[in-house]
């Protein structure tokens, strides 16, 4: 597999959560895209001071059609993860170490569509 083939991840976090740990922080989510195969483009820091920073993090993955956003911790999506970004994105988590995936079949759909 060539980086052109490899999915892409972007690694998130907020400034004001990471505080003087962000380079480590911005180290262990690249670190953690790049084992579970993602190319990294860039990585995205917002402070407290961003106006939706969820959308914008929507916003920036599909601008680079990312299938993965990797975050330190779920408190930098404000301790849970979002149901508009796992919508669009899978999220991981560095610590702990888990992966919330999107639905392809989405949870609320009628039961027959689930069955398939």
């Amino acid at each position: 597999m060539t980086v052109f083939d490899a999915p892409t991840a972007i690694p998130y976090l907020r400034t004001d959560v990471s505080g003087a740990r962000q380079p480590w922080d911005e180290v262990q989510t690249r670190s953690l895209a790049k084992r579970f195969g993602y190319s990294v483009p860039k990585t995205i820091a917002f402070s407290e001071h961003t106006d939706d920073p969820i959308q914008r993090l929507i916003n920036a993955v599909r601008s680079v059609n990312a299938d993965a956003v990797v975050v330190p911790s779920l408190a930098h999506l404000g301790g849970v993860v979002p149901d508009v970004l796992v919508r669009v994105v899978d999220v991981i988590t560095v610590e702990p170490e888990a992966t919330y995936a999107r639905w392809i079949i989405p949870p609320d759909a009628p039961a027959e569509t689930r069955a398939r």
